[in-house]
C-alpha cells in the first residue's frame, strides 16, 4: 500500500530506532481513532499522515538536534510537538512541553503522551498566560497557528532571552516576513522544507520590538 511505502520512506529517511518507528505507529493510530471525535487535522490530510504531517514535525528535529528543552504553541493534534517528543524518547533531559487551550485537544495529547511514552507535558491553557513561565527552554515552536507578527508577539519573553523559534510556514513566507518587520526587527534564516517545494521553516534567533 502507498501508506506503508510512505510509512517506511519517511522513518528510513528520519533514521529512527525500531522502537521510536513503533511508538509513531501508535500515535497515527490514536490520530486517526480520535479523529472522529475531535477534528485534528484537515480530514483530506489524513491519508498522507506520514508525508504531510510525520516527515514535516520530524524535519525540526535535525534543525536544533542538541536542543533538550521544546515549547510547542497551538499544540493541537501534538504536530510538531507530540511527534518530537516521541522521537526524543530516551533520550536523558529531553522533554517538550504542549500548549493547547482546548480541552478536548488537550485530551487526546495527554492519552498519547502516556501511550507512547513521550516525554511530554501537556498544558491546557491559553498561550498569554503560560508563556513567561518557560524562560529558558531551548526552542520555541508552532505549526499552522498564526501569522508570524501573532507567534513574534506571543514567543516575546522567550525569543528575547536566548531561546530560538522555528515556524514552518508556507509559499506566503514573504509575506509574512514583510508584515513582521513593521513591528519587530528580528534575526532569521529560512530553511527549506522537506516535505514542501515552496514551504520554508522560519528559524528566529533574536528578536525586538521596532519601536523599541
Amino acid at each position: 500500500m502507498a501508506s506503508d511505502r510512505d510509512r517506511d520512506r519517511v522513518l528510513a529517511a528520519a533514521g529512527v530506532s525500531r522502537e521510536t518507528a513503533q511508538r509513531l505507529d501508535l500515535y497515527v493510530e490514536q490520530l486517526r481513532r480520535w479523529q472522529g471525535v475531535k477534528n485534528l487535522v484537515g480530514p483530506a490530510t489524513l491519508s498522507e499522515v506520514w508525508t504531510r504531517h510525520i516527515a514535516d514535525a520530524l524535519q525540526l528535529r535535525e534543525i536544533a538536534p542538541e536542543a533538550e528543552a521544546w515549547l510547542d504553541l497551538g499544540a493541537g493534534a501534538g504536530l510538531p510537538g507530540l511527534v518530537l517528543a516521541i522521537a526524543g524518547h530516551g533520550r536523558p533531559g529531553f522533554q517538550v512541553d504542549l500548549v493547547e487551550s482546548n480541552a478536548r485537544k488537550c485530551a487526546f495529547l495527554t492519552e498519547t503522551a502516556r501511550l507512547t511514552g513521550a516525554p511530554a507535558k501537556v498544558h491546557n491553557a491559553r498561550i498569554e498566560g503560560i508563556i513567561g513561565a518557560h524562560r529558558g527552554v531551548a526552542v520555541v515552536c508552532a505549526r499552522a497557528l498564526a501569522p508570524l507578527t501573532q507567534l513574534l508577539a506571543w514567543a516575546e519573553p522567550l525569543l528575547t532571552t536566548g531561546t530560538v523559534g522555528l515556524f514552518p510556514k508556507g509559499r506566503d513566507v514573504q509575506s509574512e516576513l514583510t508584515e513582521a518587520a513593521q513591528r519587530w526587527r528580528f534575526v532569521y534564516d529560512l530553511v527549506p522544507s522537506r516535505t514542501e517545494s515552496e514551504a520554508r521553516i522560519v528559524r528566529v534567533t533574536t528578536l525586538s520590538r521596532v519601536d523599541s
